[in-house]
């Protein structure tokens, strides 16, 4: 049932560590799902420098997906988009043809912060990789939630467990929150053909193994997957259809290498707009060997 197990890798982006899970060695993509990184939990004291923030920089080929338990970001994109995120809310960020944006820490800044979410990046299907970038946001009152014994379930994107998310997807996906009380069962459907979940607190119960915070579980297709919580558990249950083998190279993700190669020569030399309320600074693409100007 358990197809492979992925350990999260911790990664300092800068005075702000993740742990990555995709994509992984032997394991880049689950349906869609081609990246995903789990903030935190941290304590981000009032004062914090501006370094720890996330800078503009360019995407293309994909959708993010924030996501938070705890906290808030601010987002500013180049679509000129300036919006806050909140626990339970869903930031979701189609980049198509390209797209800029930061991720910055600002109300942590101000008042001091916990910080917890996860990002998600969802792989565009070949024939919208190239479609005009957009911007949704979604307040938590949007998503669907289920309640049941010690199950507390919230349907973050696309379709399971026969509910439809708001969030407007552009391939066959799910992805879906569970806090989970100690001793209590819940099941996972045979609906789609790749599917996985990412253990982000406490430890569960999956063909009589114990599996703890830090591991994404890959299941089989074909048959339904039973958890039972050990502890208090916080799980992300994620996948959907495959939509391909995909390139991916620092922010940039596409079913074309020449087309990443382009992406990263434009970010270089300085055509994609930056985001309009936060044009200052931006990013640097690695190994560059000179960052473009903001303001020409």
């Amino acid at each position: 049932m358990i197809e492979q197990v992925i350990e999260a890798r911790h990664r300092d982006l800068g005075g702000f560590e993740v742990r990555r899970v995709l994509p992984a060695g032997k394991r880049r993509m689950v349906g869609p799902f081609i990246f995903f990184d789990q903030m935190g939990p941290v304590d981000l004291p009032a004062g914090l420098p501006r370094s720890v923030d996330v800078r503009p920089h360019p995407h293309i080929g994909l959708s993010t997906l924030t996501y938070l338990f705890a906290g808030e970001i601010m987002h500013r994109d180049s679509l000129a988009t300036e919006q806050p995120i909140l626990p339970g809310e869903v930031n979701w960020m189609t980049a198509g043809a390209g797209i800029t944006h930061s991720e910055r820490f600002e109300h942590a800044r101000a008042h001091g912060d916990h910080v917890h979410g996860i990002q998600a990046w969802v792989a565009l299907p070949r024939e919208l990789e190239e479609m005009a970038p957009a911007f949704a946001h979604y307040g938590s009152g949007d998503s669907p939630v289920y309640a049941s014994g010690g199950l507390q379930a919230r349907l973050i994107a696309g379709s399971a467990f026969g509910a439809s998310a708001k969030v407007s997807t552009h391939s066959p996906l799910f992805y879906v929150h569970w806090e989970l009380a100690t001793g209590t069962q819940a099941q996972l459907p045979a609906e789609y053909p790749e599917r996985a979940a990412y253990i982000v607190k406490g430890a569960v119960e999956i063909d009589g193994r114990p599996w703890t915070a830090g591991q994404m579980l890959i299941f089989s297709p074909g048959k339904p997957v039973r958890f039972t919580a050990l502890t208090p558990a916080t799980v992300m249950l994620l996948g959907g259809e495959p939509v391909g083998e995909r390139y991916i190279e620092w922010n940039f993700v596409s079913s074309s290498r020449e087309r990443i190669e382009q992406a990263k020569a434009d970010w270089t030399a300085g055509r994609l707009k930056l985001p309009d309320f936060d044009h200052a600074e931006f990013i640097p693409l690695p190994g560059a060997a000179a960052p473009p100007d903001p303001m020409s």
